[in-house]
């Protein structure tokens, strides 16, 4: 089956949204779309017209055609179930089936249109998963932001009822007459240990009530609390925090405030180049613990930010080296025939500008594959029990040959007792509430491209120390995209540009 074109045709001829899958002259997508009101008989049943070259495959949809053009060879049932495919798709992006509502949603139906249909192929996925697609939505992501925020409030919620507390104990203190009015301070109860502390909680001072209280013979000056010993017991206190394995982020001094005595913040620093190109990548893989992998999916973009209205009408040329595997897409604006044909990415109408002050992503890319040759960071886990006691060895492996940074290893402990580590390439942490041992590697570069820990535990059970979680990010990609200039459209005169690029993990794990 080979799709040349999906389309939204009003019953009037006028195609209000259109996608073309194959390298086609927008001429005769044109007069393929134009000819195809004039095949259609409505007093027939048929949902499809051929013609000497084409087929016309249709289904009304109240006042239009959801239209699929393909070739004479193209299997028909292929055809309809495409065609049913996207009339289910449509109402999911448009309110309702008239121009208007159309047109304000053509971009998102040109991008669900490229999740159905690839090359002119249909991709074997589901309404729910085509909107999963295009909107980018991760549950992951929601519910570890569910779980930072109910931490967050469960945090608050200890320090008001403390803080109430120390005001009340306060209060209900009094002295006995004669004694001495120097402010003797008790001992604060102490304040359960939890993440994400806010340090900057105000200071309490002393009831006036209480220094009525006292005798009139009573002249000893008040003291108030000394800040070096309330700056010693903070320290205290978080050192012990730190102990138990709590990540503790102080507070900064905010500096001079505007309005406030001091010199007005500066204002945020915008790029020098009038043209910013960022390549981001995004790696998700599940690694088998007996070793193969279970899936491995890449996800990249390159967002162009213009910043100068001046430079606005530009090309980017670029460079792919061996992409095996990968699939490319550009923005529905951009000249795909000149990026198929020469590596550029320009718009379809060179006098046009592209929009400036906000990222646009011109190019998109994907990979997927069970292939241990395209995993960059391999990992091997082997517990194993010896007399009472189970040796753990995990190694790692880069097979890139550019550097890793940032490289966590987090494996789970099933006992509640640190591990006793024997030998460890780089730094490690145990973190006694989580139950975990965090295996750290700042940077892995060509002297370090293997490295190897072992610890030792209480025997457990070889499963217990799964799922292994792995994290890292660096400034290459795995997809070979480089930007080798950027020309104005108009001129073909050189265009400045800054560029950078970077790799990140979400949900990298050995289970």
């Amino acid at each position: 089956m080979v799709v040349l074109a999906a389309s939204l045709v009003s019953k009037s001829g006028k195609a209000l949204v259109s996608r073309q899958f194959v390298d086609m002259s927008r001429i005769r997508i044109e007069g393929l779309l134009a000819a195809f009101p004039k095949l259609v008989n409505s007093n027939k049943q048929h949902t499809y017209v051929e013609t000497e070259n084409v087929r016309y495959v249709y289904q009304p949809m109240e006042g239009m055609y959801l239209l699929l053009v393909t070739n004479k060879a193209s299997n028909i049932l292929e055809d309809l179930e495409t065609l049913r495919l996207l009339s289910k798709v449509v109402p999911d992006y448009v309110a309702a089936l008239d121009e208007e509502s159309v047109s304000r949603g053509a971009f998102e139906l040109l991008f669900a249109f490229d999740e159905v249909i690839s090359l002119g192929h249909k991709e074997n996925v589901t309404v729910t998963q085509v909107k999963q697609n295009t909107e980018m939505e991760s549950h992951e992501e929601r519910l570890h932001k569910m779980i930072i925020q109910s931490k967050i409030n469960e945090t608050k919620d200890v320090m008001k009822r403390k803080a109430t507390e120390i005001d009340k104990a306060k209060v209900e203190r009094t002295r006995e007459p004669g004694l001495s009015s120097a402010y003797v301070p008790t001992a604060a109860p102490s304040i359960p240990s939890s993440r994400n502390l806010d340090l900057n909680t105000p200071s309490f001072s002393r009831p006036d009530s209480t220094a009525a209280s006292l005798g009139a013979g009573a002249s000893a000056p008040r003291k108030g609390m000394q800040l070096g010993k309330a700056k010693k017991g903070a320290s205290d206190f978080l050192e012990s925090l730190r102990a138990e394995g709590d990540v503790i982020q102080e507070a900064a001094d905010p500096g001079p405030v505007a309005g406030r005595g001091g010199a007005p913040a500066p204002p945020p620093t915008l790029p020098s180049e009038p043209v910013a190109i960022l390549v981001s990548e995004k790696v998700v893989l599940g690694l088998n613990k007996d070793g193969g992998v279970r899936d491995m999916e890449v996800q990249g973009s390159m967002s162009l930010q213009v910043i100068s209205e001046d430079e606005a009408c530009i090309i980017v040329d670029i460079e792919s080296g061996a992409n095996a595997g990968y699939q490319f897409k550009t923005h529905p604006n951009i000249d795909k025939q000149m990026y198929n044909s020469q590596s550029r990415l320009g718009l379809k109408d060179a006098t046009k500008q592209f929009p400036t002050g906000s990222p646009l992503a011109i190019l998109k890319w994907r990979m997927q594959t069970q292939s241990e040759d395209a995993v960059p960071l391999l990992i091997n886990c082997w517990p194993s029990a010896s007399g009472g006691e189970s040796y753990v060895n995990i190694e790692y492996e880069s097979t890139v040959d550019f550097d890793l940074h940032n490289v966590v290893i987090t494996i789970p402990i099933p006992t509640s007792s640190a591990p006793r580590i024997n030998q460890v390439d780089g730094d490690y942490q145990y973190n006694a509430r989580t139950n975990s041992l965090a295996w750290t590697v700042d940077i892995i570069d060509a002297s370090n491209r293997s490295g190897a820990m072992e610890f030792v535990v209480p025997v457990s059970s070889p499963d217990s120390f799964f799922p292994v979680d792995v994290s890292f990010s660096a400034t290459h990609t795995l997809c070979q995209v480089v930007v080798k200039s950027v020309t104005s459209a108009l001129t073909g005169e050189p265009v400045k540009y800054g560029y950078s690029s970077n790799m990140i993990t979400d949900g990298y794990d050995v289970s």
